[in-house]
């Protein structure tokens, strides 16, 4: 019995004097470029890594060149609460493949980084008024290649007959879809999330983010997207990547293992975000709500991220630069902007811009009303100095008013078109009126033929007038150009992210739909007093609206005759900017000429519009 006991005691004393040598399984970002403004801190990820020593060196034709690699150098290195990472500060100075090389217990890893020359971006322009937006739903918009619609990297299957499924829309369906886009007079594309969501279910969405750094399998790869975004370019097409810093998945791989136990923001018991926008501005405000915000999380499938970890902010700034000057994006996204904690994301929106100060990005700031969002884009006059760095905001107020104007016929006091005049009586409040995105809808809301009242397309079609003809950016939901309804509204927004209807599908009464936008926003693209002109509007009470869109060349002048009564439109009232112009023109509609005269009235039908260009 002693010797048994003594050589157990032996076994173990040898096992714990074999030390594992260290193992690198993943090095992010993926590369990295010279020239770039941003300094480079590398995440190593693996086994046992805490501690080791390293090394870099220049490879030639694959071989290590003797000596330290002087094109990059290691300036400083520290540990994660967690062994299995390291973080590495470089120093980059030349373009090579080099070998990283850790040595720990006298054994050693390695991991070949690339530094390659950057692409110039002088000539780069991102999205902005003068541009119209195609949001579509990546898993859901078109399948052109139904062999990745399963991998077997990827646990959850497709299955176009469960709504909440996936039904394997990916980058070759937009790249079929091209056409369709840009004859719609779109001319930037934000397809929602593409990168890894690997959720055992709903992962269609993509929101739930389980690998940073690669397009999900199941749309395509890397470099698929990157020769999307060029085929897109060569059109003179802008790709705007939806990011997600607020939460990863819950499938994540460093949810095995994390970093830090302040990675992400953790709770005794699950606790879900308090919704409460309001309270990072609110001077009433608890700490508590405050907390609750910007750390609970969105829902149990999302880990909240916390980006007031030091690391975990410069992850995702070099994230965010790493994908623009991978994929040469033009722009970008940011899904649930304002439950971040605050300024860690204006930190994370400043480095982004540091680099790229031609870059435009837009953040769903989900709030109402106008003065809710106002405080979210960077250049507001806010009182406690607070700037986000967020250029453009979604413009949830005027979605709001549109719909409410459309759903009913709105002849009574303070509705109808009314709302949208009051809607956007607060542009006061805005830094930038151009950097607003206006939308009808999008993927988390019911399309607005869902919306209006009976389903009219003629109101559908109103709301287009407005979309193509307002001040700042307009976004188009894929399949509004179609006028789409949602399949069954009882189940949930999963049924209006349906396919894009194709070939035979495509009904009559949707292509005269499509050729009615179309119609607008070709006319919009040509027209730069839209994309940066004035706007002087005017209120009635008989649910009608008029505006003019004005700069010192011309005026486009829009009516819109919400009612199910013909009305006359009152030229008097707009002898003010009238005068400035030549008081005639066709009607974008129409074809019809018109003159705007007091002394012959104007007849206007009931869901109608005119859209006339006044020259000077």
């Amino acid at each position: 019995m002693k010797r048994l006991f003594f050589l157990i005691a032996l076994a173990a004393t040898m096992t714990l004097g074999a030390e594992a040598a260290p193992q690198i399984q993943r090095a992010e970002p993926l590369n990295w470029w010279v020239g770039m403004h941003t300094p480079l801190t590398l995440m190593l990820q693996g086994e046992d890594l805490a501690d080791a020593q390293v090394t870099i060196q220049l490879l030639q034709k694959g071989t290590p060149v003797k000596g330290k690699a002087k094109g990059l150098v290691l300036t400083a290195q520290h540990n994660a609460e967690s062994k299995n990472y390291l973080f590495l500060d470089l120093k980059v100075k030349q373009a090579g493949n080099y070998r990283i090389t850790l040595t720990k217990n006298g054994k050693q890893a390695s991991w070949d980084y690339a530094i390659l020359n950057r692409r110039n971006t002088a000539a780069r322009e991102s999205f902005s008024s003068k541009d119209v937006i195609y949001l579509i739903m990546s898993d859901r918009f078109v399948d052109g290649d139904e062999s990745n619609n399963d991998t077997p990297y990827t646990r959850e299957k497709s299955d176009k007959q469960n709504v909440h499924g996936r039904f394997g829309g990916d980058i070759e369906g937009i790249r079929q879809q091209l056409d369709h886009i840009q004859k719609l007079g779109a001319t930037a594309i934000w397809p929602t999330p593409m990168l890894g969501d690997d959720e055992e279910a709903w992962s269609y969405h993509g929101y739930a983010c389980s690998d940073y750094y690669h397009i999900d399998p199941r749309y395509g790869s890397n470099e698929m997207y990157q020769e999307l975004v060029m085929e897109m370019h060569a059109r003179g097409m802008k790709m705007i990547m939806d990011m997600v810093p607020n939460h990863c998945g819950a499938a994540h791989w460093w949810m095995k293992d994390l970093p830090y136990q302040d990675w992400i923001n953790q709770f005794p018991d699950f606790t879900n975000t308090c919704n409460a926008f309001s309270a990072n501005y609110d001077i009433n405000a608890s700490q508590y709500d405050r907390k609750l915000s910007n750390r609970g999380w969105f829902d149990r499938p999302m880990p909240d991220m916390n980006l007031e970890n030091k690391d975990l902010l410069k992850y995702f700034q070099q994230w965010a630069i790493w994908w623009i000057e991978y994929a040469q994006l033009d722009g970008l996204r940011v899904d649930t902007y304002p439950y971040i904690e605050k300024q860690p994301a204006a930190d994370w929106l400043k480095a982004i811009r540091d680099e790229y100060p031609w870059i435009n990005i837009v953040g769903e700031c989900w709030t109402r009303p106008a003065s809710n969002v106002a405080y979210w884009q960077s250049g507001a006059l806010n009182y406690d100095g607070f700037d986000s760095h967020l250029p453009t905001v979604m413009d949830f107020p005027v979605e709001e008013a549109i719909r409410q104007a459309l759903e009913n016929d709105g002849n009574y006091w303070g509705g109808g078109m009314t709302k949208v005049y009051d809607a956007v009586a607060s542009d006061y409040l805005y830094a930038d009126v151009n950097k607003l995105l206006l939308f009808l809808g999008n993927h988390d809301m019911d399309r607005i033929a869902d919306v209006v009242k009976d389903g009219d397309l003629r109101r559908v079609k109103l709301a287009n007038v407005l979309l193509a003809t307002m001040r700042g950016i307009p976004q188009i939901f894929y399949g509004d150009e179609y006028g789409l309804k949602s399949s069954d509204r009882s189940l949930g927004h999963s049924t209006l992210r349906m396919p894009l209807p194709l070939g035979k599908e495509v009904t009559k009464e949707m292509q005269d739909m499509y050729e009615f936008q179309s119609q607008l926003f070709q006319f919009r693209k040509e027209e730069p007093v839209i994309h940066t002109g004035r706007t002087m509007h005017f209120i009635t009470r008989d649910n009608t609206y008029a505006y003019f869109r004005y700069n010192d060349e011309c005026a486009i002048f829009v009516y819109i005759n919400a009612s199910e009564n013909t009305r006359f439109i009152p030229v008097d009232h707009y002898e003010e900017i009238l005068s400035k112009y030549q008081p005639e023109g066709d009607d974008l509609l129409s074809g019809e000429h018109y003159k705007l005269d007091r002394e012959m009235p104007i007849e206007v039908a009931p869901l109608t519009a005119l859209v006339i260009k006044l020259k000077k």
